[in-house]
């Protein structure tokens, strides 16, 4: 049975950071993409920030270049996003996803491309 589970999320101020945690069963954790979404109050889901299978391609969303940082652990199968400068409009609950690559360095950043997904963590960020 695969499973995704995110933790980590919490209320926070704005120019806090936070660290999210995804922790994976049931899959090849090594062999897959790992990717982070989010979906604001009254928003479609969108992308965040991904990581190919060997760690060594990361691909972020805009809204959080320079602010917001993925990696991985495949000794712990868990994905991790740390969010730095928060601002509100970070407020979302956050999706984990994982999908399985055919090379090191392959990277997905469409919802559409993800296959197994986790239950999500709210964030929030006040000012």
């Amino acid at each position: 049975q695969v499973q995704l589970k995110e933790s980590g999320g919490g209320s926070v101020q704005a120019g806090d950071s936070a660290r999210l945690s995804c922790t994976v069963s049931g899959r090849t954790f090594s062999s897959d993409v790992m990717a982070w979404f989010r979906q604001a109050p009254g928003k479609g889901r969108e992308f965040v920030a991904t990581i190919s299978r060997d760690g060594g391609t990361t691909y972020y969303a805009d809204s959080v270049k320079g602010r917001f940082g993925i990696s991985r652990d495949d000794a712990k199968n868990t994905v991790y996003l740390l969010m730095n400068n928060m601002m509100p409009e970070d407020t979302a609950v956050y999706y984990c996803s994982a999908r399985y690559a055919s090379y090191d360095y392959d990277i997905y950043y469409r919802e559409s491309d993800f296959a197994s997904w986790g239950q999500g963590t709210q964030v929030t960020v006040s000012s």
